[in-house]
């Protein structure tokens, strides 16, 4: 079974290669590893240049964001499983794409997700926030539950049939995608409990912004909406606690 990861990029100069060598550092032998580069300008390029007969693809041009990015990946990948491994981020363990096949397989699962820690972007060992995830049941997403997208791995047939990343959003579009997949449509999935990526903090993703914190949950909120589940506002307002909880509750 071969695995394509997918890694999103701009100006990443100072943590691209801790991903590329984290992909290459994988047990796993049949992994294809793509990367979309945004038109990187501060030497980014040259990093992967370095790599670059160990990279089954790259791309470097303009984007619509993030997620478009992760769409052009999904359409060059030829895997039966697909995974997102950004810059700033890298797995915790040499056998973490293994892992992820052998449940995949074993359970017949069509997509799977682990734990995710967040660690300090000058010392990878320090983690700052630890996301233990669980295994999904209806009503989670309700309660503010979803899978650590960085986590997250797709057989390839489920994106065809239900499609990829809606990029009217900006910065949900990773909630959007699970919660269609997860909550509207029920694919079988499968958790697997231990830490299969870290993260560095200080990215776009930086919860603590009010504004951040306001945008997301509104367009969580017209994740519902669009896939025409029934939610609540309160629910919505149960995911920055959730990320509260995850700090208060460090490994």
């Amino acid at each position: 079974m071969k695995v394509s990861i997918i890694t999103v990029c701009y100006n990443s100069a100072a943590t691209i290669e801790d991903t590329i060598k984290s992909v290459l550092s994988q047990t796993y032998p049949n992994i294809e590893h793509i990367i979309i580069d945004g038109g990187s300008t501060d030497g980014t390029l040259d990093v992967i240049e370095r790599y670059r007969k160990k990279v089954a693809v790259v791309v470097s041009e303009p984007d619509r964001g993030i997620y478009d990015a992760m769409n052009k990946g999904i359409a060059r990948a030829s895997g039966d499983i697909i995974g997102t491994l950004n810059a700033d981020d890298f797995y915790a363990y040499p056998d973490v794409i293994e892992s992820v096949v052998r449940v995949m397989e074993q359970s017949k699962a069509d997509v799977c997700w682990g734990d995710l820690e967040y660690v300090s972007f000058r010392d990878t060992t320090k983690v700052v926030r630890y996301w233990r995830s669980s295994e999904y049941a209806p009503g989670k997403f309700r309660r503010g539950w979803h899978p650590p997208h960085p986590t997250f791995f797709v057989r390839t047939r489920v994106y065809e049939k239900y499609g990829t990343f809606n990029i009217d959003f900006k910065i949900a579009a990773d909630y959007e995608l699970m919660l269609r997949l997860l909550e509207k449509h029920r694919v079988h999935s499968a958790y697997i409990a231990r830490t299969l990526v870290k993260m560095r903090t200080g990215g776009a993703s930086n919860f603590w912004s009010p504004m951040v914190i306001f945008r997301a949950n509104a367009e969580s909120y017209r994740a519902w909406k669009i896939n025409n589940l029934p939610v609540h506002w309160w629910s919505i307002l149960a995911k920055p606690f959730s990320k509260l909880i995850q700090l208060i509750k460090k490994r």
